[in-house]
């Protein structure tokens, strides 16, 4: 979504990190919880992968068949063996034993070559299935609103984007290929061994099904042990996060050797978690060679004293012949090697459906905001204007009519146009936003945050005229900064109308009218690098006007001195991140609109003095609405909205 304000508008009320997966992915954290963060119970992981691209999932498949061809080479590879033994026995030319070596030796080429473009395929294809999952993921953040307190932490966002969606590659590219070969290769093998001999057949037929039993049964337990090692290492991740976030207070309360206690109780319980899912994944490998070993040497058994003329039953000829045994020796192995395979990348559907789960907790649905993130993904997704269900806000009857005036038109709230609607000329083309001052009109406003039944908002109305300075004023709790974010679309009221003048506030036109709006945040979020990245924030810009917003907010000698900016403002102190977010809000020359939520709050007197200078010279000929404590700056402002509990005082 390309937004061309403060970065933390975007994110407001919260840090921008919050907000952009991005930037979210720099951090390594907790991993999922089982639960929907919505309150909805997750979907299974076979629904959710069912909801990739078509493509990608034939190209798994396609690769899959490939891999099995391959498999099924080794049986007429095995009967050119066996018929070149019964050559060479009764005393067959070199020159027939020399052709069917050649013939084996291709087919080996053949199959080598098959079953290398199948893992290729593959691999692929779990790639760019892999690309969508995450493209569905980031977009469904991209969505929701900074004000849901459901919304996954940037650092959780980072450890599943980043790193567990990463075991959702061998689980398709891997073990789906070995699921296909197990339900197709042992099956054809038992039929032609069946051709042969009732007896190994049926040795077979007794000796396979152990291995699927106990490969579930410890599936289960290796499931368990899975998810319960993603979550210690989630939790010892977030942990680790959030005390090196808090490093200054841990050292100033002495609590250094405490918190160093707990982490290396943390790293040892889930050492223990860790080596739990080894000797899992050992003793699976274990019970399969140990049941395939029987299955193997009970065939070898069989056709020996065969041979022998110890037996004289099983074989539909009498007895066995030696090409014949040494034809159901070979293809012996060959029946147990997918399950073998299996049992090796049984950890692997483990460990991706347990990703495949993360993503879809990650994407789970909550309280949505204004958003073009629609057009970025790889399909569509559902529109925030929905009826209210679990965990979601009800939006049918709320509309956001944004709209730029001039200066001297009148006030009157103005629906959207046919054409605004995409409706007869111009159908798909969102309608452009237009220069002037902003007017600011909240008609009969209703709003309740998530798992509240009272509302915060009801019948709520304000009108702000172009270039008015209003004050919101109120106790803490009263819905200051949330009424901030519904006049900047980053939520959504269950009822009501916010206009702005113009085209309607909808994801294709969302991006269009933040680029008039401008925010300032009291807790600004300051990005690692340089001083000019963290005021540009992606826009284009040079140094002119660079130095202009420098120069708004006050910030010149600050930061002339400073070649790159701490994570989080390391570096910097309250008011001089204030400024920062000032010279965001100045480089941004098309605002009309500027949005400042308690501005001044937690500094000193002067810092605050010079805050409110900068911030009403840069509002100057432009709207500006300012939730506040400060009776300095509200003195200050045109007008004074009191709020009591949502409702004007």
């Amino acid at each position: 979504m390309t937004i061309a304000v403060s970065n933390e508008f975007v994110a407001a009320p919260e840090a921008a990190a919050e907000t952009r997966a991005t930037e979210a992915v720099r951090v390594k954290a907790v991993a999922l919880p089982e639960s929907s963060p919505t309150g909805m119970a997750p979907k299974s992981a076979k629904r959710f992968s069912d909801k990739v691209h078509a493509q990608p999932r034939m190209k798994v498949g396609a690769g899959a068949v490939l891999q099995t061809g391959a498999a099924l080479l080794w049986l007429p590879q095995a009967g050119l063996l066996a018929y070149a033994l019964g050559l060479v026995m009764k005393g067959g030319a070199l020159t027939q034993v020399a052709w069917i070596a050649i013939a084996v030796l291709m087919l080996g080429i053949i199959r080598a070559a098959l079953d290398a473009a199948g893992s290729r395929i593959a691999f692929k294809a779990a790639r760019a299935t892999l690309a969508v999952l995450r493209e569905r993921a980031v977009c469904a953040l991209m969505r929701r609103s900074p004000l849901d307190n459901s919304r996954p932490a940037s650092g959780l966002a980072a450890s599943v984007i980043a790193e567990q969606a990463e075991a959702v590659i061998p689980y398709l590219s891997r073990f789906q290929p070995v699921r296909q070969r197990v339900s197709v290769v042992p099956l054809v093998i038992l039929a032609v061994v069946l051709w042969f001999s009732w007896v190994a057949a049926l040795i077979l037929l007794v000796a396979a099904p152990l291995i699927p039993v106990f490969m579930a049964l410890i599936g289960w337990r290796a499931k368990a042990a899975s998810e319960a090692q993603l979550a210690e290492l989630g939790g010892m991740n977030g942990f680790l996060l959030d005390r090196l976030r808090g490093l200054s207070t841990i050292r100033a309360f002495d609590a250094v050797d405490l918190t160093a206690h707990r982490l290396r109780n943390n790293a040892e319980s889930l050492r223990r978690r860790t080596m739990v899912v080894l000797r899992i994944a050992f003793l699976s490998s274990a019970v399969l060679e140990l049941f395939s070993a029987l299955g193997v040497a009970m065939v070898a058994v069989y056709t020996g004293f065969h041979l022998l003329g110890q037996l004289d039953f099983g074989a539909w000829g009498g007895k066995l012949t030696l090409p014949e045994s040494f034809f159901i020796l070979l293809l012996a192995p060959a029946f147990f090697e997918p399950l073998r395979d299996l049992s090796a990348v049984w950890h692997d559907r483990a460990s991706g459906e347990a990703a495949i789960k993360a993503l879809e907790v990650l994407g789970g649905e909550g309280a949505a905001m204004v958003s073009d993130a629609a057009q970025f993904c790889p399909s569509p997704l559902p529109s925030p204007r929905k009826e209210r269900g679990e965990g979601g806000v009800n939006v049918a009857s709320s509309s956001f009519f944004p709209c730029t005036r001039q200066k001297n038109e009148t006030e009157t709230s103005v629906s959207p146009s046919p054409r605004a609607r995409g409706e007869g000329k111009g159908e798909g083309q969102p309608a452009r936003v237009s220069e002037g001052q902003a007017a600011l009109h909240l008609t009969n406003l209703r709003f309740r945050h998530a798992g509240s039944d009272t509302p915060l908002f009801d019948n709520f109305n304000l009108t702000v005229s172009p270039g008015e300075h209003v004050a919101l004023w109120g106790p803490s709790g009263c819905g200051k900064s949330t009424l901030l974010a519904l006049m900047g679309g980053l939520v959504i009221p269950e009822e009501g109308n916010i206009t702005l003048c113009g085209p309607p506030f909808l994801p294709e036109t969302a991006a269009d009218i933040r680029a008039r709006m401008a925010w300032v945040g009291q807790k600004p979020h300051i990005f690692a690098g340089s001083a000019e990245a963290n005021i540009t924030l992606g826009r284009d810009g040079g140094e002119a006007e660079i130095e202009a917003a420098l120069e708004a907010a006050n910030l010149t000698d600050v930061i002339r001195n400073r070649a790159a900016l701490g994570e989080s403002g390391i570096g910097l102190s309250g008011g001089e991140a204030l400024r920062l977010s000032l010279a965001r809000a100045a480089f941004n020359t098309e605002a009309a609109i500027i949005l400042a939520d308690e501005p001044t709050a937690h500094l000193d007197h002067q810092t605050a003095l010079k805050v409110m200078d900068s911030l009403l010279a840069l509002a100057k000929g432009k709207t500006l609405v300012v939730a506040t404590h400060d009776p300095a700056l509200a003195l200050r402002m045109d007008r004074l909205v009191r709020l009591d509990a949502g409702r004007r005082a």
